[in-house]
């Protein structure tokens, strides 16, 4: 994968619409499998979302076996439960707190892990917010790699955590449920906002 090249026009109008205009967030899931293949090839797209410092705090497990499910079922809100246990795969998207460990190696150009050592509150709001953008580069990569996604909430972080990132400084941000959506089962679309009523121009 190259990561060297201008600048260019945009991209086609149907790419445009699998990323963004026709996608929709998925409730039900056709029985279909999620090959491992496009999870990793999703995960190697979004890896080059841009971060702070190249910092690159998301950490993911996918959630795949009838075993890992078991243990995930418990920490999921009602409402959220059946349609995680129907998805092929669930992403559990989470944000390192050791993530400046790894900065000698992800941004060697300055003594960056030293602008975090002994700062918790810097550490907590960078990570955070980072993950959090990197999860919705993945979300986007998984799109763009053929597959649907329901990001959720409606979890117990807590039970996340101690169930699949305990003696880790990982904690769980969202869920993103992958697969093959079924239309069938698809609420109506939501209205969004007006660019007026998101944005100014200064």
């Amino acid at each position: 994968m190259t990561t060297d090249r201008q600048a260019a026009g945009p991209i086609a109008p149907e790419a445009l619409e699998q990323l963004f205009t026709a996608a929709r967030t998925h409730n039900g899931w056709l029985p279909k499998e999620v090959p491992d293949s496009l999870l990793e090839l999703a995960v190697d797209y979004a890896k080059w979302g841009p971060t702070s410092a190249n910092c690159s705090p998301m950490r993911v497990i996918f959630v795949r076996t009838p075993e890992a499910k078991a243990r995930l079922a418990p920490a999921m809100s009602d409402s959220n439960r059946p349609k995680t246990m129907a998805a092929p795969a669930t992403a559990i998207v989470g944000y390192d707190l050791d993530f400046p460990e790894k900065l000698p190696h992800l941004y060697p150009a300055t003594d960056a892990r030293s602008w975090f050592i002994g700062n918790g509150p810097l550490i907590e709001e960078t990570a955070f917010r980072n993950g959090s953008l990197q999860g919705a580069y993945l979300l986007l990569a998984l799109r763009a790699v053929g597959l649907d996604c329901g990001p959720m909430s409606g979890f117990d972080r807590a039970k996340v955590d101690a169930e699949f990132f305990q003696g880790t400084q990982i904690k769980s941000n969202f869920l993103i449920n992958i697969g093959y959506g079924d239309p069938a089962k698809l609420y109506p679309r939501g209205p969004r906002l007006a660019f007026e009523e998101i944005s100014s121009i200064l």
